[in-house]
């Protein structure tokens, strides 16, 4: 659907640039936004209630109860902050690394590229997103999990991690997050090439 909003705001017809594809991995984390939020918040207080909780439905009951819809959707505006800039870097690495591949296996084709050349930049795509979007999500899950009250928006979040923690709690747990996303994402886009290939009568 990104992709195809920004073929309808180019001049010409023509193929999409890398560019253009980065524009698209940004569209994409909009409205991804509106299901993404929600469980995050659920995840987020549940990784941290020490059993307070039954399961999802039952945090999720309990949040709507504290404080509405409101409730649910805290955080919607950093979970937007850390999908868009990381949904830039990973369909834009992706793409990258896929043209990169294409030359030096001398293909004219992206379509001809080996299973091997895909699940490595799928890969690399999904530790280029975590990469730029860690430092996001440390303050998204922070603000997040807090108990109501805690902070007053995420600038305030921010300002207390950098007074108490300093600059390097931005980027706390980016190690077993890469270490997580090569192999995650190289599936994904493997499964996602895949899925096309299969799907491609219906385009």
């Amino acid at each position: 659907m990104g992709q195809r909003l920004v073929k309808y705001t180019k001049p010409d017809s023509g193929e999409l640039t890398l560019i253009d594809k980065c524009w698209a991995g940004a569209f994409s984390a909009i409205p991804t936004t509106a299901i993404m939020a929600p469980s995050e918040r659920i995840k987020c207080v549940l990784q941290t209630s020490s059993g307070k909780y039954s399961g999802m439905t039952d945090c999720a009951q309990a949040l709507y109860r504290e404080g509405g819809i409101r409730g649910v959707f805290r955080g919607t505006g950093a979970t937007l902050l850390r999908d868009v800039p990381g949904s830039i870097a990973y369909f834009g690495v992706y793409e990258y690394a896929k043209i990169v591949m294409m030359r030096l296996q001398g293909y004219n084709d992206m379509s001809q590229l080996s299973p091997i050349a895909v699940l490595t930049a799928g890969g690399f795509a999904g530790m280029a997103c975590w990469t730029v979007a860690i430092p996001a999500d440390v303050l998204k899950s922070r603000f997040q999990s807090a108990p109501e009250g805690t902070y007053t928006g995420l600038l305030d979040v921010y300002t207390k991690l950098m007074k108490e923690e300093g600059p390097s709690a931005l980027f706390r747990g980016i190690r077993p997050a890469l270490i997580r996303a090569f192999p995650a994402n190289a599936a994904c886009f493997m499964g996602m090439e895949l899925s096309k290939k299969m799907l491609s009568f219906m385009d």
